[in-house]
């Protein structure tokens, strides 16, 4: 009885522990979703519509845009990001410069207003790009406002978050012991072979997690965007986010739910599969 007694005492001390996780979870995440779900199959007075909301977005010249624009800027991107960041993590760990380190770093936590100043001191119409243009008698040109302006954003992204995918690869290369390297040469191994067939296969955690919060830190390059080209940017950096936020600006809530499901179905997609691949990868080097 004493026991039975113990383990109820012991039950309702993990229930509590656990409510608040719970309770936050249903509120902010679990109740929000419902609603969003119901306002992408409900219009207004008409209540429930089913996927008409869904074939209005799907059709939306705005919508479409926005999603090629992604979908263009992340493949563009993400590649980028890897290669540079663990060439980087690659020279850092052979060079052993701790300064560096925390260098790759300060434009990450950057504020993201001076990184917006920063902007547009080199890239306004008045700024030091054109100012140099202007003096060499070159024609200035508008690089905001142009096509210009989605290189721009990448060369903001790469600039921005390439530190912190260094650091988590720059952990994952750490973990590889140096006996494995001595090993390799004295056996005649070069250093592509060693890459290839030591450094890699030992570092898909590591090139997983630097994706995934690569991904995450490519949606959020939204902020500096929103602030310097303002809720209609020229339409080479009009992207999903803009799509958003303009869906909320104008309390299209229907079209803002819509929208977010649709981004959250091949965002999840896409996690699973590279989950999956990681592992897949992991179970061969097994």
């Amino acid at each position: 009885m004493a026991k039975m007694t113990l383990n109820c005492k012991e039950k309702r001390t993990g229930y509590c522990l656990i409510a608040p996780l719970v309770i936050g979870y249903a509120v902010f995440y679990l109740v929000p979703f419902l609603l969003i779900i119901n306002f992408s199959v409900t219009k207004g007075s008409m209540g429930f519509v089913g996927i008409e909301n869904y074939m209005a977005v799907l059709q939306n010249g705005s919508f479409q845009l926005a999603v090629g624009n992604t979908i263009y800027f992340l493949g563009v991107s993400l590649p980028l990001i890897l290669i540079i960041s663990f060439a980087i993590a690659l020279l850092l760990k052979s060079k052993q410069i701790p300064f560096l380190k925390s260098v790759m770093m300060l434009p990450y936590v950057m504020p993201v207003v001076g990184t917006t100043v920063i902007i547009d001191l080199l890239f306004s119409e008045t700024g030091l790009l054109n100012s140099v243009l202007d003096f060499l008698q070159l024609p200035v040109q508008a690089w905001l406002e142009s096509a210009y302006a989605f290189w721009i954003m990448l060369l903001l992204f790469l600039w921005k978050n390439t530190g912190y995918a260094v650091i988590l690869l720059l952990a994952g290369l750490n973990t590889i012991p140096e006996s494995q390297y001595d090993a390799a040469s004295v056996d005649g191994a070069g250093k592509l072979d060693q890459l290839r067939y030591i450094t890699i296969p030992q570092m898909w955690y590591s090139i997983f997690f630097a994706l995934f919060f690569s991904l995450i830190n490519a949606f959020k390059c939204f902020r500096e965007v929103f602030l310097i080209g303002g809720t209609h940017p020229h339409e080479s950096i009009y992207t999903l986010q803009h799509f958003l936020n303009n869906c909320f600006d104008s309390l299209n809530y229907a079209n803002l739910s819509v929208a977010s499901i649709v981004l959250l179905i091949p965002l999840n997609a896409v996690f699973i599969l590279l989950y999956r691949w990681v592992m897949e990868k992991e179970g061969d080097k097994r």
